[in-house]
């Protein structure tokens, strides 16, 4: 059994003490405190008060059936508000998007591998695949795209879609195609195997009109063969 699985099998304690006639509201206060919910404070400090008093009075018996019947109800939420971060999400879809709803969402083309491992549990297999395409410039849009070219199965992007999220970076694209063109230095062109003398051509032509907005714009503008700078796209 899955750790996450069974985390959601356990009963805390606090909701075995809510069987407790009049003060068993305290529990629910408890687990409102433990898990920053203020409203479970307050329904479990009211529903003790009340308690006491109508301890003489019939409905004491009706008062102490809700504590218990809301104790059980708030259980599932309890668990996922104190879902530990160390534990991957769980498989389970609904499960899952609760507890993402609690987490910080992951940026798929700025997160590391111990990320994808351990925060979002994927095996180190499709890690190293995400991790081996970004070193590669790709930058993902969708998680189709973990999908059909990652390779993740579906039903592991299915569990975690609700946590992960994807930017798009610019630079970080420039870095790894023909965008090299309107951030890189005539040096750094140099240094990527273009001739000087074109590398010249190339950033003086940019800094006196804007940066080009596709390779034939550059080929438009500057005059020079695709060949003399094909293998930088």
């Amino acid at each position: 059994m899955s750790q996450s699985k069974s985390w959601f099998q356990q009963t805390p304690a606090w909701v075995w003490l809510s069987l407790i006639p009049t003060f068993g509201g305290f529990a629910i206060a408890y687990a409102g405190y433990k898990s920053k919910t203020n409203t479970w404070i307050v329904l479990g400090i009211s529903t003790s008060a009340l308690a006491l008093a109508l301890s003489a009075n019939s409905l004491a018996v009706a008062i102490w059936i809700a504590q218990i019947g809301v104790a059980f109800y708030l259980k599932k939420s309890y668990l996922v508000k104190i879902y530990p971060k160390n534990l991957p999400i769980p498989e389970e879809q609904e499960l899952a998007k609760l507890v993402a709803s609690t987490r910080d969402k992951v940026d798929i083309n700025e997160c590391s591998k111990n990320e994808l491992v351990n925060y979002l549990g994927l095996p180190i297999v499709y890690a190293n695949n995400i991790e081996s395409l970004m070193n590669e410039g790709y930058v993902f849009t969708h998680v189709e795209e973990l999908i059909e070219i990652a390779g993740i199965p579906e039903k592991q992007v299915t569990r975690i879609t609700p946590l992960i999220t994807f930017s798009y970076n610019y630079k970080k694209e420039a870095d790894f195609s023909w965008k090299r063109l309107n951030t890189y230095s005539t040096q750094e062109l140099i240094t990527c195997g273009i001739d000087g003398a074109i590398a010249e051509q190339i950033v003086a032509e940019r800094k006196q009109r804007g940066e080009y907005k596709s390779l034939i714009d550059v080929k438009q503008r500057t005059g020079l063969p695709f060949t003399t700078y094909r293998h930088i796209a």
